[in-house]
């Protein structure tokens, strides 16, 4: 398939999963244009805040391939990824991202991520959530463990 194919096929997704009770917004991850997995935002049918489209399809893709590190593959959602997914996206390696809709369209329909762009942007300690460190030191000994160890898988 080439990339408009892959983007229609995005598009359909997210346009089925509105009649399906979910939220307007699907992802396809493919490889050499075969589609490896697929995916819909099913936040409120799943009370699960993280399942987003792009999300689902990485966990798919990943499961299906058998490996973390999707480099190789791209994504093609039908909308720009909140940070969530962005940032899942550089976890997985997808090495491109397409999209269709834009954050700013996303925003006009009552998706509005840049509370979460701006938060970010701060200082933990100015950030609206609530934050403390607590037992920093204790906890630093499974990073001293990961460091030592020699049979590590690094991601």
């Amino acid at each position: 398939m080439n990339k408009e194919e892959l983007m229609r096929k995005a598009i359909e997704l997210s346009i089925e999963n509105v009649a399906n009770g979910g939220g307007p917004f699907g992802a396809v991850i493919a490889k050499n244009g075969v589609i490896i997995a697929t995916g819909a935002n099913r936040v409120t049918p799943q009370c699960d805040p993280t399942a987003h489209a792009e999300i689902s399809a990485i966990r798919m893709a990943s499961a299906r391939l058998r490996t973390f590190n999707l480099s190789g593959c791209e994504i093609y959602t039908s909308c720009e990824p909140c940070p969530m997914c962005l940032g899942a996206i550089y976890w997985a390696r997808l090495d491109k991202v397409y999209y269709a809709n834009t954050k700013t369209d996303a925003k006009d329909i009552g998706f509005d991520d840049s509370f979460i762009y701006d938060e970010i942007e701060l200082p933990a300690d100015q950030r609206h959530l609530p934050s403390e460190s607590l037992l920093r030191e204790e906890a630093l000994e499974a990073f001293r463990q990961w460091t030592e160890k020699t049979d590590k898988t690094t991601y």
